[in-house]
């Protein structure tokens, strides 16, 4: 029988925890605003993450949105070996010279990571586990310890938390205040920041920079709020938040009125129905 249930019951983070003490190997699916995702676990470590359509998993396109290969390369491949799976074609990249193994593997990595890290930022949707399914063989599997991905999961909610107070809208535009040259030659940059200044001017928006860069939500605000923090590039409009940002606020703060006893309740219930799966 599978696990069903309501992120506003159990967060992204309690499920995972439960996953790994009872070391379970199956997927969890999944879906809110419109999107969905499933994680995939063999004996309670994270072997593989999907979410949204099947082009954006794709494995030319994780290795072009990690920069091991060019966009034309990405749509040629994609266009020319339809109907391979990830791994021969994977394989056929590493011969060709496209890429190395360890490019594939880091890439692959990465990308689950990103997709597992969008998730403790989802505080409402719907959840099923079921127990003993796993993707494909065709697939590329990694397996990744749970208790890491938990304290980094964790790290970013919190971060995540400062972020969207910071900065609640993405559509909005920056521009660089005065001499932003001079400043930029004391500040080390990454590349991926980099980009994202590249990027910057009244004409676009951080959701369409962080669509031109494909950045998350989180990634485009963390680097946008160390550039405003810097004294680098300042807001021209900010829109008023919207209504349902006080919403999840309102549900944040009914989780946690919560008691202590009531939340240990919830949990030891859940940890008995999981094992039993």
């Amino acid at each position: 029988m599978a696990l069903k249930g309501n992120l506003r019951d159990f967060s992204t983070t309690q499920l995972l925890n439960l996953i790994n003490l009872a070391r379970k190997t199956g997927t969890l699916a999944i879906q809110a605003n419109g999107d969905s995702a499933n994680l995939s676990f063999r004996e309670g470590k994270l072997i593989y993450a999907h979410i949204g359509p099947d082009r954006t998993n794709h494995i030319a396109q994780i290795l072009f949105n990690a920069g091991k290969l060019s966009e034309d390369q990405a749509r040629i491949i994609e266009t020319r070996v339809r109907g391979k799976n990830d791994k021969q074609l994977g394989h056929l990249l590493i011969q060709a010279g496209h890429v190395t193994q360890s490019d594939i593997i880091q890439s692959v990595r990465q990308n689950i990571l990103n997709i597992v890290y969008k998730l403790f930022t989802w505080t409402e949707g719907l959840f099923r586990f079921d127990a003993n399914q796993l993707p494909s063989t065709g697939f590329i599997t990694i397996p990744i310890d749970l208790e890491s991905v938990i304290m980094e999961g964790s790290r970013r909610l919190k971060e995540w938390e400062i972020l969207q107070e910071e900065l609640p809208e993405l559509d909005i535009s920056l521009r660089f205040t005065d001499r932003p040259d001079a400043r930029l030659r004391n500040i080390n940059l990454t590349v991926e920041e980099w980009r994202v200044v590249s990027f910057i001017n009244p004409r676009n928006s951080m959701r369409q920079i962080a669509q031109a860069n494909n950045l998350s939500d989180f990634e485009i605000r963390r680097i946008m709020y160390g550039l405003l923090q810097a004294g680098l590039v300042e807001i021209i409009d900010r829109p008023k938040p919207k209504k349902e940002i006080t919403a999840t606020r309102s549900r944040k703060q009914t989780v946690e009125h919560q008691s202590p006893a009531e939340k240990r309740s919830v949990v030891v219930r859940l940890i008995d129905r999981i094992r039993g799966l």
